[in-house]
Order: C-alpha cells, then structure tokens, then sequence
C-alpha cells in the first residue's frame, strides 16, 4: 500500500491503482475474516500454511503483473515467500510453492503491463533481457530456498542434541543427588542401628534356648546385614554429601575408569605433573559422565590398551584419553564434536555394548565446556586416538569453606 501511494500521488507516475488497491484490499479481508474465524490459539497445519504462502505468492504475482511485471524491483519479493516455506514446512510443500515461484517469474517475464513511469514515457527491453531477470530471481528462490532448508534441518538437529546434553546432564545430577542421600542415610541411621544391635545381644545373653533366643539371634545377624549394606553405601557417597563434594585427582580418574576394565583391553591411568600441592577437585558429574564417555569410546576402538594420564602443574589440570587404535579417520575427524558423528560399530560389534547414534562426544564436549574446559581431539603420532581435556585450575578447584 505504501509503495503504491508513494508511486501514484507522490512520484505521479501512471499506475493500475484500482486492480492493486483491490489485491491489497483482498488481502486485507482475508486477514481479517481469519483472525475472526479462527482461535488466535489455533496452530495452522502445513497444508494449510501451504496455502497461506501460495496465497501471498498469487497476489504478489498479480500485483507484479500490474506494476511492471519482472521490471518491478519489487519482483525480488518472490524469493521470501519460498524461503518461509523451506525454513518450515516439509520439503514437498516447500517444493511445490518453489515451483510457483519461478512459473510466477518467467509469467512475468513475458507479460506484464507498464512500469509505472513518467506520461508519456515506457521502457523497453528485449526478450533475452527479460528471460535473464526470470532466471536470477528463479536461481534466487532456489539457492535462498535449500539455505533456508539446511539452517532449519541444522538446527533442529542441534537443538535435539542439546536437549539430549541436557537429558543426560539431568540424569547424571540425579545419581549425584541419589548418592548424597544414601550417604546421609548411612550416617543418620548408624546409630539407631547400633543401639539395636547392643540390644539384641543382650536379648541372646539372658534368653533361655528356644525360639526366642533363635529370634534374638536373627535379630542380630539382620541388624548387622543393615550396617553392612549403609558401610558399602557410604564407602562411595556423591556430592550431595558436603564431606564428599571434593575428589582428588586419582579418585577421579579411578571412578572414570572403573567401568572399563574387564573390557578386553589394558585400561590404566596415572598422575604426572609438578603441582606444589595435589588439587582437591569439585566432585562434577557432568565431568565424570564425559571423561566417562571418551574412556567408552577409546575402549571400543583401541587394539589392546586405554591410557587415561592427568597432568597438573600450578595453573591447569590436564585429562587425556589415548588409545592404541588406528585412531580417527578423516571424514570422522573433520566433525569430531558435533552432533550426529560416529564410525562405531553396533552395540554387537562393540566392546562396551554401546550402540553408536554420534552424540557421546558431543554431549561430553558440551558438558566439559559447561565446566570451564577446553577439549581437543587429535591422533597420536605412535598410533590411536587422543582425547584431551584442559581445565584452569581456578574453574575445578573444591572451595575450602565449610
């Protein structure tokens, strides 16, 4: 409507103003009659929305053919509608409104009325010019159009693998949340436990024999069971337990590793560095989930031996994951780290029993970056893999306070 008033009152250039003004006016009423009939609430299905976008493809044709036809600069309008449906709709819808689109440029190419221009003043151009003008606005609809496609696809599947860090970090914080309980259970109820005990001995002591110091004495034996399954229960305690939210370095890497070594290959790991004093680490299960995940991964891979070696010095603690394999290949290397990136075999084929679907290194890159560190994949120059994790100190380090 503005481009119209601006080219009929303010340039006063000659123009079909009442077939536009009518299109506008259509358009408008179709607006209208659809905020009324439909529930503001109401999500428009992709055949529905299909149409929608062939509408505004129609009238924007028509108004083309009033105002110049592929002259118009505003023929360039005939990309966004496709571009929308690319971006949003399945690719039939999207191919189909392409489709229009570039019938509706080369229509226009070969009639159309005037350009809105000054009385008494036309342009011309010939055929082959008119053709070329059709043939970079259909080229535009299609390379905006697959762009459009490929940035959604990206990110819808980025967005799925984000939300599936995140399912896994949920899961891991809930263990976490799980463990510091049981290990305040096996603290609170030690006592209690105690007490019953003392007292079912003193029941066997002075009961005569007979069933009841046969009672008596399963008390006992139950009572005990209950204080040996709290021990085995605190023995490994998470970090919901304040006395437990810190780790060293070797209990990290030991609990990392710990899954993995009856796999059928060599799995070790070692500290080396010249910190002045070994780091007391915060206990982060996102952190051991992923250094978790490249163990898996390197185990699957490797021909006999899984080497998880930390390095600290005074700044920075170091975790890296080698393996003795034929380490990444070069169309998995290039990827490393996004979503949706595997070579590994099927859960038959593996070691572990891990099905690949190409998000365990993105999830645990995702989830290491979210605790201040950087990671890097490379192949070793022996041979293999190597994962290697770098944290600043200051980003791990347990905090001394209470």
């Amino acid at each position: 409507m503005a481009a119209l008033l601006v080219v009929g009152f303010v340039l006063q250039f000659e123009t079909a103003l009442l077939p536009c003004l009518m299109l506008v006016a259509l358009s408008a009423g179709l607006n209208a009659a659809l905020l009324v009939a439909m529930p503001p609430q109401r999500m428009a299905g992709h055949h529905e929305a299909a149409l929608h976008i062939g509408f505004d493809l129609l009238q924007l044709t028509a108004m083309l053919y009033f105002t110049g036809g592929i002259f118009n600069p505003f023929s360039l309008l005939l990309i966004a509608p496709v571009t929308l449906a690319a971006a949003t709709l399945p690719r039939a819808y999207a191919a189909a409104l392409g489709a229009l689109a570039i019938a509706a440029s080369f229509f226009l190419a070969g009639w159309w009325h005037p350009l809105p221009w000054a009385a008494g003043q036309t342009i011309e151009a010939p055929l082959l010019y008119r053709l070329g003008l059709a043939v970079a606005t259909a080229t535009g609809v299609v390379s905006t159009a697959a762009y459009a496609a490929f940035a959604a696809a990206e990110s819808a599947r980025m967005e799925l693998a984000l939300h599936m860090a995140q399912a896994v970090l949920a899961r891991e914080q809930r263990l976490s949340a799980l463990g510091g309980l049981a290990a305040a259970a096996a603290h609170e109820l030690g006592t209690p436990l105690s007490t019953i005990t003392l007292v079912a001995r003193e029941m066997v002591r002075e009961a005569p024999k007979g069933p009841l110091r046969e009672d008596a004495q399963l008390l006992v034996e139950q009572s005990q069971r209950c204080r040996d399954i709290l021990r085995s229960l605190s023995e490994a305690p998470d970090a919901g337990d304040v006395v437990h939210a810190k780790m060293s370095v070797p209990q990290l890497l030991e609990e990392v590793v710990e899954p993995y070594l009856d796999m059928g290959v060599t799995v070790e790991w070692s500290v080396a560095g010249g910190a002045k004093e070994p780091p007391q680490l915060r206990r982060m299960a996102e952190a051991i989930h992923a250094l978790a995940s490249f163990v898996e991964n390197a185990v699957d891979f490797a021909a006999s031996e899984v080497r998880v070696i930390a390095r600290i010095d005074d700044k920075t603690l170091s975790i890296e994951v080698r393996d003795d394999g034929r380490g990444f290949s070069p169309e998995i290397f290039a990827k490393l780290g996004e979503p949706y990136v595997t070579s590994r075999p099927g859960a038959e084929g593996s070691r572990t029993g891990h099905h690949g679907m190409g998000l365990g290194f993105f999830i645990a890159k995702t989830l290491l970056e979210r605790t201040g560190a950087s990671v890097e994949f490379r192949n070793d120059r022996p041979g293999g893999a190597l994962v290697s994790t770098r944290w600043p100190l200051g980003a791990i380090v347990a905090d001394d306070k209470p």
